[in-house]
């Protein structure tokens, strides 16, 4: 693989400096002392509502392997997507893969309530430089609504607190050497193949991976990613981390142009997004962004 470009961390500024103080998550909330709503209900209400859940993980059963120890009562992170609307937002707009397939934590709190948490529109549009008026967008995130409601009847957005970041994102692009009798659909599989020997030993895991077919595209991959060793620590003060955890990788190269392009939303943004303060575990947060950054960055030279 020949590397065309350097590496580099684009700022992604957002359409407007009177958004800076909007929220980039939310939480909805609902009293849940009966137990009636659970991961499982939430999921089925997501599915009913026309999103596709494709993984719905009990972290709990995951930590107190690790750990030995479990931070809360119910804790799950689960990933979803609507592909219908995520093709309609490729046409123009392939930074929708840093956020493909969106996530979100389900946890229960000390008082019993239920909690769900998710990127908000402005959170959306904030780390793809999507329009905040693009109507697909505005689509997705009214979908992600609308199943919420369904999900947590009775329930409520909390107001959040949280700090913001620079809204960064950590790009790369690269060319694929495509053998005689090859392509670049063989090339990407190779390429995938690489990147998973990687970051398999460092304690990265891909839950899911997605393969999307465009005509404008020779092919749109993205990879949902989690590092337990990152979350495990961030998700004791900030559950609601979710939102963010998994992290997608997408990797799209478009029709007669010879780059490749490989993007996520860097790690080091839930420091100041989620007002992570504990000072080890911004360094579990920051060790996991220069992983990945080091690991694509010799996959791409």
């Amino acid at each position: 693989m020949k590397k065309i470009y350097l590496v580099f961390i684009g700022l992604v500024l957002g359409a407007s400096v009177s958004l800076a103080s909007e929220q980039n998550l939310q939480i909805f909330s609902v009293d849940n002392k009966n137990g009636a709503i659970s991961a499982k209900t939430i999921q089925k209400a997501f599915i009913d509502a026309g999103l596709k859940v494709d993984v719905n993980n009990d972290m709990n059963s995951i930590f107190s392997k690790r750990y030995g120890k479990v931070h809360h009562k119910e804790y799950n992170l689960a990933i979803f997507t609507n592909d219908k609307l995520l093709k309609k937002l490729m046409d123009k707009y392939p930074s929708i893969g840093v956020i493909t397939p969106l996530t979100m934590s389900i946890y229960i709190d000390a008082k019993d309530n239920i909690n769900v948490s998710t990127l908000s529109l402005h959170g959306m549009s904030r780390i793809t430089k999507i329009p905040l008026t693009n109507p697909d967008l505005v689509a997705y995130s009214k979908l992600v609504d609308a199943a919420l409601h369904k999900a947590l009847p009775n329930g409520k957005y909390l107001s959040v607190n949280h700090g913001t970041s620079k809204a960064l994102v950590t790009e790369f692009t690269t060319e694929f050497e495509v053998a005689d009798d090859g392509s670049y659909k063989d090339a990407k599989k190779s390429f995938k193949e690489e990147f998973e020997a990687e970051i398999s030993p460092v304690g990265f895991l891909i839950p899911n991976s997605y393969i999307f077919e465009h005509d404008a595209y020779d092919f749109f991959d993205t990879y949902s990613i989690i590092r337990f060793n990152a979350i495990y620590p961030v998700s004791k003060n900030h559950p609601d981390a979710g939102a963010y955890a998994p992290f997608s990788v997408v990797i799209y190269k478009k029709k007669d142009d010879d780059t490749v392009h490989i993007a996520y939303p860097s790690i080091e943004n839930w420091i100041g997004d989620l007002d992570i303060k504990e000072e080890a575990t911004i360094k579990a947060v920051q060790q996991t962004q220069d992983l990945m950054k080091k690991i694509l960055n010799e996959l791409t030279e």
